[in-house]
C-alpha cells in the first residue's frame, strides 16, 4: 500500500501533466475560438465549479468577508487571471507553445525581483547564479530567431502574462502572510472576478462566436479537469509535500510541454533552442531551490 506522501507526489505529478497539456489544447482551440473568449469561457466555468464548492463548504466564511478583503481578491483576479491568463492565450495565438512556455518558465525570476522590491526578501548567491544562467539561456534560445511583427507581439504579451502571474503570486504570499486567509476561498473568488473581467472584455471586443463541438469539449475539459480538479489535487498534494518538491515538479513543465508540442503539434526546436531550454531549466531550478 503506497504511503500518503507517495500518493501526493503522484497527484502533483499528474497536475503538472494536466497543466502542460493545457498548452496543447489551447493551441488547438485557438483555431476557431478568439483568445479572449476562449479564456473567458474556460475560467468562468472553472470558477463557477470552485465557487459552488466554496459555498457548500465555507459559506459562513464567505458571508463574513469585509470590503477590503473582497477588493484584495478582485485585485488578485485582475493580475492572476485577466492579465496573466488572458495574455497567455494571446501569446499562444501568436507563438509556438514551446516559445510561450519558455518565456513563462522565467516567472520565478520575476517573482524573485518583485520579492526583493515589495517584500524585502534578499536573494542569495545561489539565486543570483541561477538568474545569470537563466539569462544566458534566454540569449541562446532567441539567438537564431528572426521574429516577425506578430511574433514580437506574442513575446511581449507572453511576458506581460508572466509579470501578471508573478504579481499575483507575490501579492498572494503577502496577503496570506499578513492577514491569514482561507486559500481555497481566496482562489475561488479571485478566479471568478478575473473570469468576469475576461467575459466583459470578450463582450466589449465583440469576440463572442459560435463554437464547434470540438471547441466546446476542449473548453469543458480545460475548465473541469485542467483547472478545477487540478487545483483541488494540487492543494491536497501540498499538504504532504515540501515547497522545493513543488518547485521541481512545476519546473519540469518546460520539458513536458516541449515534448508534447513536438509530438502533437509538430513544433520543432533547434540546437540553440535546446541549449536555451536547458540553461533556463537549470537556472530557474537553482533559483527556486533555496537552502534549508
Amino acid at each position: 500500500m503506497p504511503s500518503r506522501r507517495t500518493v501526493s507526489m503522484l497527484e502533483a505529478g499528474l497536475v503538472t501533466f494536466l497543466w502542460s497539456s493545457s498548452f496543447i489544447f489551447i493551441k488547438l482551440g485557438l483555431e476557431d475560438i478568439p483568445p479572449m473568449t476562449f479564456a473567458a469561457y474556460r475560467y468562468t466555468m472553472a470558477s463557477a465549479v470552485l465557487m459552488a464548492y466554496v459555498f457548500a463548504r465555507h459559506r459562513s466564511y464567505v458571508m463574513s468577508l469585509d470590503r477590503d478583503k473582497v477588493l484584495k481578491y478582485v485585485f488578485l483576479g485582475f493580475c492572476g487571471y485577466f492579465i496573466a491568463q488572458g495574455m497567455q492565450f494571446f501569446g499562444l495565438y501568436y507563438l509556438q507553445a514551446i516559445t510561450v512556455t519558455f518565456i513563462l518558465n522565467m516567472t520565478p525570476l520575476i517573482v524573485l525581483f518583485l520579492g526583493v522590491v515589495i517584500l524585502g526578501e534578499k536573494p542569495g548567491r545561489r539565486q543570483l547564479l541561477g538568474v545569470g544562467i537563466a539569462l544566458l539561456g534566454v540569449m541562446a534560445f532567441f539567438s537564431g530567431e528572426d521574429l516577425q511583427i506578430d511574433q514580437k507581439m506574442g513575446v511581449v504579451l507572453t511576458f506581460i502574462s508572466g509579470v501578471g502571474w508573478a504579481v499575483y503570486m507575490v501579492a498572494t504570499r503577502h496577503i496570506v502572510r499578513k492577514d491569514g486567509e482561507n486559500v481555497v476561498v481566496m482562489t475561488a473568488i479571485s478566479m471568478f472576478s478575473g473570469a468576469m473581467m475576461l467575459l466583459i472584455g470578450s463582450l466589449a471586443s465583440d469576440d463572442i462566436c459560435t463554437i464547434s463541438n470540438s471547441g466546446i469539449l476542449i473548453i469543458v475539459w480545460l475548465a473541469l479537469a485542467n483547472t478545477a480538479a487540478a487545483f483541488f489535487l494540487w492543494n491536497r498534494a501540498l499538504i504532504h509535500l515540501h515547497a522545493y518538491e513543488q518547485s521541481i515538479l512545476q519546473n519540469t513543465m518546460l520539458i513536458q510541454i516541449t515534448i508534447l508540442a513536438m509530438i502533437t503539434l509538430g513544433e520543432s526546436v533547434d540546437l540553440a533552442n535546446l541549449a536555451g531550454i536547458s540553461l533556463v531549466f537549470l537556472g530557474v531550478l537553482i533559483v527556486v531551490l533555496k537552502k534549508k
